[in-house]
């Protein structure tokens, strides 16, 4: 039957196993102190305080000797009066020691004892009677055989005593019993305890730790070479090794499959680019020609002047977004130059003034000081910031604001860095629109934008 169990079950029959004797043991040890707790309590309330009574008559039996002698001796009777006392007392422990009888042992000791005790008394009081008497030689002679009985039962208060001890002594031996009884117990639970968790162990190694450390060795990423000791962390580095691999296998079909999806498109654009091109440029062409006539044959203010560059200016940003346009199809050419990318966000900034003002939007540069010189295409980089204020106008209401904050930081890997950061006060990217996004692109939360 163990053979056929499963590993779980094995595991869980062994702990339910442990767990089960060692609650049984806490039990049993509870139940026999509570047991040996008891007959302590029986030894110290019954037993001792029976003994205890037993000293106390044998002490008041002997408290009762020579008074007698003594008014033999000057004829005080107040050496009567006192052994009257003591009789007294004898008479009340004698009362309590039997409310005190559980058995019939001590109950015909007792009798005994009383019985015994009245002839002694009653002896003792005809002695009593010839010293008054004046008869001295009689009662010497009774004296005499009195003093016998005073004996007697004192052996029979010694007696009645001896009893009460071995009902003491029987109660320890009962709680040296329980002990031993509990030693037992626990040994025995110990040394079950002790096997289970043995066969655990075994369990553990053998079906458990075994085949991990075999199947950590077999898909060891780092060769055989490299050993450990600790055979759940080793495979746990291999299965996340695994992961990783699986997830960059699977990143770069994606890419694969998008890069397909692109050359496809691209394809397709480059046709439609071609016969386009010269469509679209060619007016364009005709209309900075006639730009430029009218500018130098009309007297323009300042104003018409500035109006007429910035055309001009949109004018051959169409042209260069065509000119990308039919580049699409190809990998981009950057012109690469020396530029502050503070001048690109100015110029950027005043070829869509007009736009700003149509759409309400009032527009914040925060910058503290020129941003140095770097190396980019001044015309994408312009695209770029141009694209992110045009987004950010069409998803704002009218009364909108952007702020576009320039700082120069120092980054891990590139060094010092010239950084650009757009934001606006707008909604944000909706939940829907943001969980429709591939995990690949980055997903913008709901709040100001950024670029």
């Amino acid at each position: 039957m163990w053979n056929r169990m499963s590993l779980r079950s094995r595991i869980y029959t062994l702990l339910a196993a442990l767990v089960l004797i060692t609650f049984l043991g806490g039990v049993v040890s509870m139940w026999y102190s509570y047991r040996m707790e008891r007959v302590l309590a029986l030894i110290i309330e019954k037993n001792l305080v029976a003994f205890q009574s037993a000293q106390a008559l044998e002490t008041a039996l002997v408290n009762q000797k020579g008074f007698v002698s003594y008014y033999f001796m000057d004829g005080d009777p107040a050496w009567l009066r006192r052994l009257g006392e003591y009789r007294r007392i004898f008479a009340e422990r004698l009362d309590r020691a039997r409310l005190l009888l559980e058995n019939e042992e001590q109950k015909n000791a007792i009798e005994q004892i009383e019985r015994k005790y009245t002839d002694y008394i009653s002896a003792k009081d005809r002695v009593i009677e010839l010293y008054k008497a004046r008869e001295r030689s009689a009662g010497a002679q009774l004296h005499h055989d009195v003093r016998n009985q005073f004996f007697e039962v004192f052996a029979l208060c010694e007696a009645y005593k001896k009893i009460h001890l071995n009902q003491i002594n029987k109660a320890q031996h009962s709680s040296s019993i329980q002990a031993r009884k509990l030693r037992i117990t626990a040994v025995a639970a110990i040394f079950s305890v002790t096997v289970l968790a043995a066969l655990l162990f075994f369990v553990m190694v053998k079906h458990v730790l075994g085949p991990i450390r075999k199947l950590s060795t077999e898909a060891n990423r780092e060769g055989a070479s490299k050993k450990t000791t600790n055979e759940i962390k080793a495979l746990s580095h291999t299965v996340h090794g695994l992961i990783e691999d699986i997830d960059k296998t699977y990143s770069e079909l994606e890419k694969s499959r998008e890069h397909l999806l692109q050359a496809e498109k691209l394809a397709l654009v480059g046709k439609l680019a071609a016969g386009m091109a010269h469509s679209i440029r060619n007016p364009f062409t005709s209309v900075k020609m006639r730009l430029f006539s009218l500018a130098r044959s009309l007297q323009l203010t300042d104003t018409q002047k500035d109006d007429l560059a910035v055309v001009s200016e949109e004018i051959r940003h169409i042209d260069t977004i065509v000119q990308n346009f039919l580049e699409f199809s190809r990998p981009p050419k950057l012109k690469m130059q020396s530029i502050s990318p503070s001048n690109v966000v100015d110029s950027a900034i005043q070829m869509l003034e007009h736009r700003l003002k149509s759409y309400d939007v009032t527009l914040r540069v925060v910058r503290e000081f020129p941003l140095p010189d770097i190396q980019a295409d001044p015309e994408q980089l312009k695209e770029v910031i141009a694209n992110l204020i045009v987004n950010a106008c069409e998803a704002m209401e009218k009364g909108g604001s952007i702020v576009i904050r320039e700082e120069e930081r120092l980054d891990a890997s590139l060094g010092q860095a010239a950084v650009i950061h757009v934001s606006d006060n707008g909604p944000g990217i909706s939940d829907a629109i943001r969980e429709s996004c591939s995990p690949s692109l980055p997903q913008r939360k709901k709040g100001p934008a950024s670029g």
